[in-house]
């Protein structure tokens, strides 16, 4: 079981930079109920949603009991089965390999940090904007302001093992990915701790 798995289970890891520092994923929040801002993605969901790196799916499994269409994807075989397990729906794919409805959906969560999948953010959004229909949105959490954009090679503690690409993007660099991609900000918002953004499909 990787440092990932235990970490969806409730267990404590980080993200380990190439410079040394940790980053603690919010393993807590991935395990809770939602709370603490998550109803802010929620409350904008109000068709077919993909909860792009769902983790343990809470976000997917609220949705559904909001009789909201919904549908989690993760590379990780413990969060499907975790999702599952709360009776909702996830498979076990990599966003940027095929995706069922693609060009359907009405929205699309990159939830607790997800832009950084792939280190790339202007390619993610890219591949949102393949998945998501006409007018739909892409609900994206953010680092606070100041931030930018970063891009590091990273591992997961406490295994350490195996580096791979990781970004973060500040609430003030969103509006400029998001207009060089086929996305504008429609909204943007903090609750807490949490920021947040809503890029529009054109």
């Amino acid at each position: 079981m990787t440092a990932f798995d235990r970490g969806l289970l409730g267990h404590r890891c980080w993200l380990e930079l190439a410079t040394g520092e940790r980053v603690d994923l919010p393993v807590d929040r991935w395990t809770a109920i939602p709370c603490d801002g998550d109803e802010v993605l929620l409350d904008a969901c109000d068709g077919p949603t993909l909860d792009v790196g769902c983790g343990p799916g809470r976000l997917t499994a609220a949705l559904s009991e909001r009789g909201v269409a919904s549908l989690g994807v993760d590379i990780s075989a413990t969060a499907v089965r975790l999702t599952h397990a709360r009776g909702a729906v996830a498979l076990r794919r990599d966003v940027f390999d095929p995706v069922p409805g693609e060009g359907r959906w009405r929205h699309v969560l990159l939830a607790d940090g997800n832009i950084g999948i792939g280190g790339d953010p202007l390619r993610l959004l890219a591949r949102m904007a393949e998945l998501v229909a006409d007018g739909g949105t892409v609900l994206v959490e953010l680092d606070p302001p100041g931030r930018g954009v970063r891009q590091d090679q990273v591992r997961l503690g406490p295994d350490g093992v195996g580096w791979f690409t990781w970004a973060w993007v500040g609430a003030e660099a969103i509006a400029g990915l998001a207009a060089r991609t086929a996305f504008r900000v429609s909204w943007a918002t903090r609750r807490g701790h949490r920021w947040f953004a809503c890029l529009e499909k054109a």
